[in-house]
């Protein structure tokens, strides 16, 4: 590829932008030398690379490859018989672990199937996590080998530990003794040249005998090896080589087994290489909102809302391009600042950048053809050197491009014949775009001359286009427009900065009738153009507002049929099933209490009851818990309001009628009389027997009417234990609310108390008493409980 183009359209940037996403010095070589192919199959497999890498990052993160290193010259340095040291063993033990981790990442990524190439390159990676553990047993950091490491080592450095305590233990016995003592100019044990000694004064050197190391820099202390100690540190001494001996055996073992593995390590340095730029190309798509364009392999461009790479992205306008497939060529006016040289760059970036096998920042339906060479001539190169803003080093520079183009090649020209002649300069670019098209060549440039728009209204293989300007903000608003030729706007921008009126209309007069009617019929355009598209975006915002309700609608309308379906659905299956459990139940309690009361004495008839009585009551509680009388309290909804005391309902859930005793004060639930038993229901599931409530009415205050005649104002409990006692009170208590007494007494007797504690703390939960107290005088004492009982 050219290389003035990549550096006239910014390629390398983009290339910066990429080595600075890599994790390695590796992966940022790769980086660095990445160039367009040119043939398909290349370009592909690179765009495949990048979309594979993204999906894993987005989808599992990318490969750690922190620390990754180039250690081919360590794998050199082994083969060649050389001893690595323990840092270099470490950074080859790190390399071994990134590419056993990178291996183990993409195995356990779940879409292999749909990343083929980076499956590929990973199963090449050969783990050796024998090697990887044995460097890492035997190496503690940069500088020292453990002692791990062979059973040798650690025996000589237990030695080395031994003769080190003995020589400090003779050492402090020496030092600490009074005699000795005055001889020295402190009372410590130092080492000199790898040997312990102690700092004895110069003058008296020959009261302390040994081995002089070292001086202090006054002359006043010498460092003295006593004789004592000279035999223990000649021992250590033997000891130490012997640690560096075993040490670098240790080094050599290593190196060798790394020399086994030296292939192997290699490649799996060169695979990571490739992985670690992978993910940059991945990251960098996710960084530009890239997305894989569609490769062609016709010279054509099709750009959907492509946005400049190297625009800030809040300022970035979004264009739309195409150029190959309808016309060879695209001649692109509009004034200066407007947007037609970002237009230029932006396009052969997007065809630099896809042949690199890089994402585009555009919208997917973005198509790119390939190209064999691109070449530009923009003319803001003038920024980095003046001497190519001449009219004479841009024709040096197209001749170039001119004696190089093929039918493959894209043209870029900014600015095509500027800086000489209008007339000249316009005939000259006309001739120049005629001449690149009648070879089929891909040409877009750029201009401020009438003649080129006119040449392109008349020449079928070239289209006009223009970057928007609103001249009432004097600023471009950078949109492309393809199709519409632009006006140059000198006028307007000259009226508004506040040229006079009186010499705008003299300049007029001086263009050709044919040039005024011409920027006439394109101010028209453009009106007409404006009006057109703000109607049309009205009517397609309109469009899309309607169509979003009415799906909205359906999908609601949608969600809420399957809804209803399957809540109704559950709640009858969960009904039948629950009313069948109950029914079956109940019928088993009945059973039941018959045989109790066949067979059992009133006590343990009592008892039984009032556990067959819990039972019932939970399976009531369990139809209301799951609620699934749904349909019932819908269609008795009406009928809750009006029921009261005595009236004879029908319970579905239990297939069963009965009674209503009383009814709580909010209305939610009942207690009702099923034969022998009374049990507390929910008034949703309750519903009142219209047909017999006559008769019911009749019954019942004929059943009030006995209870008045044979209801007591007291009942006696005494004897009884507390269970047999509870039940006796609750039908006592039921009795006399029908009968219409207000207040009734207990005798419960004194005793040891338990019973009154029983009976009192039943009277606080039921619904029939509102109050009670201990019998006053008179009325029986502590003996007895009179309880007040709410109005029926």
């Amino acid at each position: 590829m050219n290389q003035r183009t990549l550096r006239v359209l910014e390629y390398e940037k983009i290339i910066v932008m990429l080595k600075e996403l890599c994790q390695s010095v590796l992966g940022a070589h790769l980086a660095e030398n990445l160039q367009p192919y040119n043939q398909l199959s290349q370009i592909s497999e690179a765009q495949n690379e990048t979309a594979e890498a993204e999906a894993l990052i987005l989808h599992k993160g990318a490969f750690q490859l922190d620390g990754l290193s180039d250690v081919s010259f360590l794998i050199k340095k082994a083969d060649v018989g050389s001893v690595l040291d323990p840092a270099q063993l470490l950074t080859i033990k790190r390399q071994l672990t990134i590419a056993r981790r990178a291996k183990s990442h993409m195995t356990t990524y779940e879409k292999k199937n749909d990343s083929t190439l980076l499956k590929y390159t990973a199963e090449q990676i050969e783990s050796v996590k024998a090697l990887e553990d044995r460097i890492e047993t035997c190496i503690v950091s940069d500088t020292e080998v453990s002692d791990n490491a062979s059973t040798a080592l650690r025996q000589i450095r237990r030695q080395i530990q031994q003769k080190n305590d003995a020589v400090k233990t003779k050492l402090n016995q020496m030092i600490q003794s009074v005699k000795m003592q005055k001889y020295l100019q402190e009372s410590l044990v130092t080492i000199r040249q790898g040997r312990y000694v102690i700092p004895v004064r110069h003058e008296y050197k020959s009261m302390v005998p040994g081995l002089v190391h070292d001086q202090s820099s006054s002359g006043a202390t010498l460092f003295v090896e006593p004789m004592a100690i000279v035999e223990l540190n000649n021992q250590l001494k033997e000891l130490k080589l012997k640690e560096e001996l075993e040490v670098e055996r240790i080094l050599m073992e290593l190196t060798a087994e790394i020399t086994v593995y030296s292939n192997t390590i290699l490649i799996n340095q060169q695979k990571m290489q490739l992985l670690d730029f992978y993910m940059a190309k991945g990251k960098l798509s996710i960084e530009m909102k890239g997305i894989a364009p569609e490769l062609s392999q016709k010279q054509e461009i099709s750009l959907k809302n492509a946005r400049h790479p190297l625009i800030n992205a809040s300022e970035v306008v979004p264009i739309t391009l195409e150029l190959g497939i309808r016309f060879k060529a695209l001649v692109i006016t509009g004034p200066n600042t407007g947007g037609k040289t970002v237009t230029l760059k932006t396009a052969g970036l997007f065809v630099l950048m896809a042949q690199s096998g890089l994402h585009v920042p555009a919208d997917y339906g973005t198509r790119i053809g390939i190209f064999d060479q691109v070449f530009a001539d923009i003319g803001d190169e003038q920024s980095i050197e003046q001497s190519l803003s001449t009219f004479s080093s841009h024709m040096t520079n197209i001749v170039n491009i001119l004696n190089t183009y093929t039918e493959k090649s894209l043209v870029l020209l900014d600015e095509l014949g500027a800086g000489t002649d209008p007339d000249e300069g316009a005939a000259l670019a006309m001739a120049i775009i005629d001449q690149l098209i009648k070879n089929h060549t891909c040409v877009i440039a750029t201009t401020h001359y009438s003649e080129l728009k006119q040449f392109a209204l008349m020449n079928e293989a070239v289209e006009n286009a223009c970057v928007e300007f609103d001249v009432a903000t004097l600023s471009p608003t950078y949109r492309l427009l393809i199709g519409v030729p632009g006006k140059s706007n000198a006028f307007e921008i000259s009226h508004k900065l506040g040229i006079f009126s009186e010499i705008i209309d003299e300049a007029k007069e001086f263009l050709t009738k044919e040039s005024m009617a011409f920027e006439d019929v394109l101010q028209t355009i453009e009106k007409n153009r404006r009006t057109i598209e703000e109607e049309l975006s009205q009517t397609n915002q309109m469009k899309r507002r309607a169509e979003q309700i009415e799906n909205d609608v359906l999908d609601k309308q949608q969600k809420l049929e399957e809804q209803r379906n399957k809540i109704i659905s559950d709640a009858k299956k969960e009904a039948q099933q629950i009313l069948r459990n109950t029914k079956a139940e109940m019928d088993e309690i009945l059973k039941e209490i018959k045989n109790i009361q066949k067979e059992s004495t009133l006590k343990d008839t009592n008892k039984e009851t009032e556990k067959l009585k819990n039972r019932l009551r939970n399976q009531s509680d369990l139809v209301e818990d799951e609620e699934v009388l749904i349909n019932i309290k819908a269609q008795h909804q009406q009928q809750e309001e009006s029921l009261k005391p005595g009236d004879e309902v029908k319970i579905p859930s239990l297939n069963q009628s009965g009674t209503i005793v009383s009814i709580d004060q909010n209305g939610q639930s009942a207690q009702v009389q099923i034969g022998m038993m009374k049990m507390t229901l929910p008034a949703s599931g309750l519903v009142k027997d219209n047909r017999q409530q006559k008769q019911v009415q009749k019954g019942l205050q004929k059943m009030i009417q006995n209870k008045a005649e044979t209801s007591k104002s007291e009942v006696d409990v005494r004897g009884t234990d507390l269970e047999e006692a509870m039940y006796l009170i609750d039908k006592y208590l039921d009795d006399a609310y029908l009968s219409g007494r207000e207040q009734v007494t207990i005798i419960h007797g004194i005793g040891t108390g338990i019973l009154k504690r029983g009976i009192q703390g039943m009277l606080k939960k039921n619904r029939l008493v509102t109050k009670f107290r201990d019998g006053q005088y008179g009325e029986g004492g502590a003996g007895v409980t009179v309880a007040t009982l709410r109005k029926s």
